[in-house]
């Protein structure tokens, strides 16, 4: 049974991930939840945070760590508000902040086409701290941002989020079916296929 940390004490992620690594013989664990994890994200890149995060907790832990990084990118926002996705409107904001501000931002954007927008989320593994090769899996959903909120499902960004194929958005969309099509969910699929072809060799 291989030892991983998950750089995250975040409950959720880590029932997501046990899930989608059990058939690996995996043991993911959170961090511990104190100050000594915690750590600055200070890069410009959904890659480049993830990989700060677990590159700290496999230093503090001596153990191969995942780590992600998730947001939001907005095409008619040049990318905003990207690695900033969680505190856009300012560090204590509530995500009711956050979604107000982005609506007030694209109020000059009247058409759908135009308020395109890509959830993101970056997986990172590294053996060691000192990995020089870490495994990234990166995935990523394709929507738009509607005018107004819809929907009571979800979290952050979900009731203002529009799939095209599906013609809702994320809050409107049954667990099941928001989970196969979400950023995070690809990107685990995608970490699950390089960790299994790295172990069997």
């Amino acid at each position: 049974m291989k030892k991983i940390i998950l750089a995250s004490g975040n409950k959720g992620k880590l029932k997501e991930l046990q899930t989608i690594l059990a058939d690996l013989k995996v043991e993911l664990s959170p961090q511990p939840r104190t100050s000594d994890y915690e750590v600055e994200e200070t890069g410009t890149t959904f890659v480049e945070n993830a990989i700060i995060k677990a590159r700290h907790a496999s230093a503090l832990s001596g153990l191969p760590a995942i780590a992600d990084d998730s947001g939001l990118v907005i095409e008619a926002l040049n990318g905003e508000p990207g690695v900033k996705t969680a505190r856009y409107a300012g560090i204590d904001c509530s995500a009711q902040d956050n979604m107000d501000l982005i609506l007030e931002k694209l109020k000059p954007f009247d058409d759908k086409n135009q308020r395109k927008a890509t959830f993101v989320c970056a997986l990172v593994y590294m053996r060691s701290a000192n990995d020089p090769l870490p495994i990234i899996a990166v995935g990523q959903w394709h929507g738009a941002i509607t005018r107004e909120k819809h929907g009571y499902k979800g979290f952050g960004y979900d009731p203002v989020f529009w799939d095209f194929k599906h013609k809702k958005t994320a809050a409107q969309m049954p667990k099941d079916l928001k989970t196969k099509l979400s950023h995070r969910g690809q990107a685990c699929e995608l970490l699950k296929k390089q960790l299994d072809n790295l172990w069997s060799k």
